[in-house]
């Protein structure tokens, strides 16, 4: 079992989120889940836990990103953190990071760094040893 059940996100825009996650997502091997349109939006990977949720906030105000916050997805190969990262840029995502090698986290460690359309902060890392 996962340490963790589920994460959620905030959106401004439920449509523009889910053509930005279903692309982005998709790169990694993460689906969205059928659910009934008045639902929010859910995404797994392998019919494992956690989930993403996208939501737009209950409080009526604008959805905001976490200044410091970040989610972090593990990625099966180098080509995959690409694929993330060009995804991202095409469906109205900004690069916070292009992909490539951050020797200061590891030896192996194969990141990309990006936006979402509301601001959220997401990365792809894939930890593969390439000899």
């Amino acid at each position: 079992m996962s340490v963790l059940s589920h994460i959620t996100l905030g959106t401004n825009d439920t449509a523009r989120s889910v053509r930005f996650y279903d692309s982005v997502l998709g790169t990694l091997g993460w689906e969205r889940l059928p659910r009934p349109p008045e639902k929010a939006p859910c995404y797994e990977k392998g019919g494992q836990w956690p989930g993403l949720y996208l939501y737009k906030p209950d409080d009526g105000r604008p959805a905001t990103w976490g200044n410091g916050t970040h989610i972090a997805f593990n990625a099966e190969s180098r080509e995959s953190v690409d694929a993330f990262h060009a995804a991202a840029l095409a469906h109205g995502g900004m690069s916070e990071g292009a992909p490539g090698l951050r020797p200061h986290y590891g030896d192996s460690y194969y990141a990309a760094y990006v936006r979402d359309p509301d601001g959220n902060k997401l990365q792809a890392v894939c930890h593969a040893i390439i000899d």
